[in-house]
């Protein structure tokens, strides 16, 4: 079968460069599946897993956010933060979601309001995504 080069990337730090029979995304209308050869695309992606698969291997990786370019021969995922389920602290996790839970009680106005309850959703879906991964 033949496959795609996919990087993953945030602002600090590469996350994935490699090669992919298959990449599936979460986007801001629902999961995009992307094969090789798939048609130039830019789509806004949403908090939740990016799952690149090549062969019996699958490597997840958790976004919060972000844009995907789609080329023929390259997918690039640029995320707001991005990590790997071995990387992540369930703890570490727990707190961030704490956090946002207060600073949505202590809101102050409306872009207060909208970015707490930003920050909890991604911290949500980060958690729900983590026990699952321990599940597994």
């Amino acid at each position: 079968m033949s496959t795609i080069k996919v990087l993953v990337a945030t602002a600090e730090r590469e996350v994935y460069r490699g090669e992919a029979e298959k990449l599936v995304a979460p986007g801001s209308a629902g999961e995009l599946g992307i094969l090789p050869q798939h048609t130039p695309l830019l789509s806004e992606l949403t908090a939740g897993e990016l799952r690149i698969s090549n062969g019996d291997n699958v490597d997840e990786v958790f976004i919060s956010g972000g844009y995907m370019e789609v080329q023929p021969d390259m997918i690039t995922v640029l995320a707001d933060s991005a990590e790997r389920a071995s990387d992540t602290d369930e703890a570490a996790v727990l707190a961030a979601q704490r956090n946002a839970e207060e600073a949505l009680e202590k809101q102050k106005g409306d872009v207060d309001l909208a970015m707490a309850q930003a920050e909890l959703a991604v911290m949500t879906t980060r958690l729900e995504w983590i026990r699952k991964k321990k599940k597994n």
